[in-house]
């Protein structure tokens, strides 16, 4: 019974401090996501889009990788619901980058005890070896917690890391496009899958049809970089202050 004091008096200080598990995955689907991404040749991945290396918010044991400019990460609020800067940017890594995923780590009611308050504790964490990234601490990337299946993680993953090296895509742009990724910029007249590339995904696209034409919007978090498209070509780029809010 003395062994098992311990254990059962930190698992009753998680719960009751509002640490009680945020995985939705069984516990096989768990293992065997673990098991694909940790091991054999699908560990061997590529960054999808352009991404920076922050801090880890008050993690100092660790780096997060994000597609998006520190200002628009969108993992964590403050005590008002503002979201949190996790920190200045340290590094850029490009479209295509290689990395290896080393561990995923699910946000179990134990494992969220063991992680520092102020980081996105709630959800997933897949911790990255990244090939050309300045030595430092560990890069984790952090995923929604939303997966309910081993199927809808892996696509979560792919979302941001890509099973397949896309150099011979990326090799049939423009010079001035693939030039555009590697700075993480969005020039005129990219192609919709070199703005993904450069930018990364949206928070949210709007499109509407002008006669024949395809228009579509792209807004990044917080609405201060907007992207526009005329039939999946960059016509105009954005980088002003957010609008203002409707009074």
């Amino acid at each position: 019974m003395k062994r098992l004091l311990a254990p059962l008096v930190l698992v009753t200080l998680a719960l009751a401090t509002g640490c009680a598990s945020q995985v939705l995955l069984s516990p096989e689907d768990r293992q065997k996501v673990e098991k694909d991404l940790s091991t054999g040749p699908t560990s061997v991945r590529y960054l999808k889009a352009s991404s920076y290396l922050t801090p880890f918010f008050g993690d100092a044991s660790k780096r997060l990788l994000t597609a998006h400019p520190p200002e628009e990460v969108r993992l964590l609020n403050d005590t008002q619901g503002n979201p949190i800067n996790p920190g200045a940017v340290q590094a850029m890594l490009p479209a295509g980058t290689k990395v290896r995923v080393l561990k995923v780590e699910f946000p179990t009611a134990w494992v969220m005890a063991e992680r520092v308050l102020y980081s996105p504790r709630t959800q997933p964490w897949v911790y990255l070896d990244i090939e050309g990234a300045p030595p430092g601490a560990p890069v984790v990337l952090v995923l929604p917690p939303m997966s309910k299946s081993r199927e809808d993680f892996l696509a979560e993953v792919d979302r941001h890391l890509l099973p397949q090296d896309p150099a011979p895509r990326i090799a049939k742009l423009q010079p001035r496009f693939q030039e555009a990724i590697k700075q993480k910029k969005v020039v005129e007249s990219m192609p919709e899958a070199a703005v993904e590339m450069s930018w990364g995904m949206p928070e949210r696209i709007s499109r509407s049809l002008d006669g024949q034409q395809v228009r579509q919007e792209w807004v990044y978090p917080g609405g201060k970089r907007r992207v526009f498209l005329t039939d999946g070509l960059v016509t105009r780029v954005d980088e002003g202050t957010a609008p203002a809010a409707a009074k």
